[in-house]
């Protein structure tokens, strides 16, 4: 059996510490545009109250922050909340509006709130990589959802993951002094539903090596049928997939990333 990774294993602080970096360019508020729309057309009340889980260091939490929701973000990883907890200092609204930051294990994670939304954003399920891990998480959704509350993810498509395939790929992002070269490379199981990616990262500074690490991160893509049939063992009804970008457009061989909403 495949065992899904310790806090130790993914996230550690050199990965951590170059997250932002990494994802500078993607979009978080035409993100949270995107989930707002989400809100407005399958809420059955007013959303106000948002448990977000893997928020990272908190590239959601803050902007939902922000625009007036009551956000409570939970994490794995003391590297990336110690990041998330530093922004707090940056938020330029009043104390009360500012998200709380707590670590927890999204498989036993029990608050003794409901919310009325539920994020798992960037393929947060996907790193739960047996059935029982799944379930165990989609349950902690239940446990957490107000009635008619909403659940929100996004996850790899697996027709799109078996259609595209992982590869290998290499970036490199400029630093003040410097660069970082995070090398990816990506291979597939498909007995298991699991994609693994392998992360090799060079952090050079004045042509001085400041840091190397590698990673491997073990993902989870699913399909629909295998999606619907784990909302219904959790008590969720899946309500909605498409493509990550648009709610219109029907997931398919081309959208590796989807959205799904249950409720």
């Amino acid at each position: 059996m495949t065992e899904t990774p310790s806090e130790e294993s993914i996230f550690r602080q050199d990965y951590a510490d170059h997250y932002d970096l990494f994802y500078a360019g993607k979009d978080y508020e035409a993100e949270c545009d995107l989930l707002e729309e989400t809100f407005r057309r399958y809420e059955k009340g007013r959303t106000r109250t948002i448990l977000d889980i893997g928020c990272g260091t908190g590239n959601h939490a803050f902007p939902f922050a922000k625009r007036g929701y009551e956000v409570t973000g939970v994490d794995r990883s003391s590297h990336m909340l110690t990041l998330a907890r530093s922004k707090l200092a940056q938020f330029d609204s009043p104390p009360q509006t500012l998200p709380s930051l707590l670590q927890g294990d999204l498989r036993s994670l029990s608050l003794a709130h409901e919310f009325d939304a539920m994020l798992m954003m960037f393929a947060v399920l996907g790193y739960q990589q047996t059935n029982d891990d799944v379930l165990a998480a989609l349950k902690t959704v239940r446990r957490h959802l107000k009635p008619g509350g909403l659940f929100i993810a996004d996850v790899w498509y697996g027709p799109a993951v078996l259609a595209i395939r992982p590869g290998d790929r290499v970036r490199i992002f400029p630093t003040e002094n410097g660069k970082v070269i995070r090398i990816a490379s990506g291979s597939l199981d498909t007995r298991h539903h699991l994609a693994t990616v392998e992360y090799y990262i060079l952090h050079l500074q004045d042509l001085s090596v400041v840091s190397e690490t590698t990673e491997t991160h073990h993902m989870r893509y699913f399909f629909p049928e295998e999606l619907a049939f784990f909302m219904n063992q959790a008590n969720l009804n899946l309500v909605h997939l498409s493509v990550f970008s648009d709610l219109n457009q029907d997931a398919g061989e081309t959208s590796w990333n989807t959205l799904l909403v249950a409720q």
